[in-house]
């Protein structure tokens, strides 16, 4: 049998081959990996401060892309990353809905300062969670891990750097509508692994001192040897949930767009808690002319956190002997085990639920990220100018409030309220002037910086007790009586930062065989002492695509590979404001018959 294949080239010329089936078959897997393989070659990734191709990075970079991230249903992608890249530790240290995972790149390096990398968000630092991305908005993630590609980004590099793009409509494109949706019910892996009423009853009658007949501790006035109450049923429960992004793209010849909106709802296995956001993302970029380009990224989002207070402690601790119920059937308020000993507030789904206005703890957080460029192609062939511009504002205001009564053995406890708010205000200015030429077999990549970066941080809290009634929960502690409201001068903070940077680097590549990268930065940080604010970092890293050399080419086994080597210079500003200072502590006082303030 014979199989035809037809192909076109661009001057329409007509080619045909003959061959027989299993030459064909051959030469179009032939075809089918030799595409493969130069696309792999040729994907691109971000380094920060522009991009390369992968097979001339000389840095330690690992990619993720969108699509895989997409693949795991989840509030953080921080969850989706787990187990994708060799060299990043990511772990759960909190089970509430929405809560922000660990990241340690190649481990933990600062036994007093912040260990966690940092983030950079269409290529502007980022001031908040990554929770605050919908994973629907990413079209990838690079991870740069070694001093030799961390140090472009100087004293805050230390901890490793994440870089996550966005996605951006493409020129020319028509509008494309996009939906995407899940909604799922998770339900408990495992419960905690405790003794039933049998085996409890019988560690009881084991510990009786010597020479005694009587246990240490006998059965309380709830307890019995015959109750075997699974305390774990009567708490968690299966939760619910869903996620919809809907999102439209496109393009003119000109410049390209893409808005996306995305919501989110995940309630928890524990009762109250839940987690729910709606995020707004907009970007745009135009071409004005051969030379000039501009374009915005914002990135708002709104989200409610509730039963930030609640947690499956006290259920664990209590005794499997103890009857919940009382002799109509409904719940008790307290029980006493241990022959009296303890007496404790019955923690249970249903009590929780039915806990109404008597109880709410809840996070309410706005934030908007707004990121604005220009970039202007000047006279020489190849250098470009562009200035970065990014515009920060992030507010979290989170309420507590206690009835009487509640989550106490007396029924009369006082109620209590507390109410906190804080602000961040961030901003970045940075000039980048970028040189790219290709000169035969020689590619040279060169960028230069200057930026400057500030940082504000405002917050406040206060609480009361004896609040009126229930319905003023936290809104109104004015109504208090006065000697119940409290104001402490540990709990009102304003920070203030600053970041001076300058930078160069440099990106050789000789015939796609032999790269190296030099780079030079020198920071000021407002967050050391004096006389320690500025360090410089090198750092140098070279590559050798022994892939491409001359005798490699008949080998078919292997489609990348190169050796690495590098070296960097880092260090850790991520010491709290102010720490490098003498510090006074506000002190109240009294002063004869009067009060006072001292420090």
């Amino acid at each position: 049998m014979n199989r035809f294949y037809l192909a076109k080239t661009n001057k329409a010329a007509l080619f045909f081959a003959m061959a027989l089936l299993p030459s064909g078959f051959a030469y179009a897997q032939v075809k089918k990996d030799s595409v493969t393989k130069e696309r792999k070659i040729d994907e691109v990734v971000v380094i920060g401060y522009g991009t390369q191709r992968k097979e001339a990075v000389t840095g330690s970079v690992a990619t993720v892309k969108g699509d895989v991230l997409r693949e795991v249903p989840s509030a953080n992608i921080t969850q989706a990353l787990q187990g994708r890249t060799a060299g990043v530790d990511i772990s759960q240290t909190s089970t509430k809905p929405g809560a922000a995972m660990q990241i340690r790149i190649r481990g933990t390096r600062s036994l007093t300062g912040d260990n966690n990398p940092l983030i950079v968000l269409d290529g502007i630092p980022f001031v908040g969670s990554l929770s605050d991305i919908s994973s629907s908005d990413i079209k990838s993630i690079d991870i740069l891990k070694d001093a030799s590609a961390t140090a472009i980004y100087g004293s805050r590099g230390a901890n490793g750097v994440i870089l996550v793009t966005t996605n951006r409509g493409s020129k020319g494109q028509k509008p494309r509508f996009t939906y995407n949706s899940f909604t799922g019910v998770q339900t408990l892996f495992s419960k905690y692994p405790m003794m039933d009423g049998p085996k409890f009853a019988q560690l009881r009658a084991y510990a009786t001192p010597a020479g005694n007949t009587t246990p240490l501790y006998t059965n309380g006035a709830d307890e019995n040897n015959n109750n075997n109450t699974d305390w774990q049923s009567l708490y968690y429960k299966p939760a619910m949930m869903t996620s919809h992004d809907v999102g439209v793209s496109g393009g003119t010849e000109g410049g390209n767009y893409n808005v996306g909106l995305s919501y989110f709802k995940q309630d928890a296995l524990i009762p109250l808690q839940s987690y729910e956001r709606f995020s707004l993302r907009t970007a745009i970029d135009q071409q004005v002319g051969k030379s000039f380009k501009f374009g915005f990224t914002t990135n708002t989002n709104y989200s409610v956190s509730e039963g930030n207070g609640v947690n499956p402690g006290a259920v664990l601790g209590y005794s499997p002997l103890a009857d919940p119920y009382n002799a109509d059937g409904t719940f008790k308020r307290v029980m006493s085990t241990a022959g009296g000993i303890d007496q404790t507030w019955i923690y249970t789904r249903k009590t929780l639920e039915g806990l109404n206005d008597k109880y709410v703890d809840e996070t309410k957080s706005f934030a908007s990220y707004n990121n604005l460029y220009g970039e202007v192609s000047l006279p020489l062939n190849g250098l470009k100018y562009r200035l970065n511009v990014g515009l920060d504002f992030r507010t979290a205001n989170n309420g507590n409030y206690t009835g009487v009564g509640v989550f106490n053995t007396n029924p009369l406890g006082p109620s209590s309220a507390g109410r906190g708010n804080n602000q961040t205000y961030h901003w970045v200015v940075e000039n980048l002037l970028t040189y790219d030429r290709t000169f035969g077999k020689h590619k040279v990549n060169a960028v230069g910086l200057y930026s400057a970066e500030g940082n504000r941080f405002t917050s406040s809290y206060m609480s009361a007790k004896n609040v009126p009634a229930d319905f003023f929960q936290y809104y109104n502690l004015g109504q208090s009586p006065q000697a119940d409201i409290t104001v402490r001068p540990e709990d009102q903070r304003y920070e203030q930062t600053g970041l001076l940077s300058a930078m160069g680097r440099v990106m050789y590549t000789y015939d796609n065989k032999y790269m190296l990268t030099a780079t030079l930065r020198a920071d000021g940080s407002s967050r050391l002492a004096p006389g320690n604010k500025w360090h410089t970092y090198p750092a140098l890293s070279l590559g050798w695509n022994i892939t491409n050399e001359s005798f490699m080419q008949n080998i078919k086994a292997l489609n990348l590979f190169k050796l690495r080597a590098g070296w960097g210079q880092t260090s850790n500003q991520a010491v709290a404001p102010y720490s490098t200072l003498g510090s006074l502590t506000v002190t109240p006082y009294n002063f004869g018959g009067s009060n006072g303030t001292g420090v």
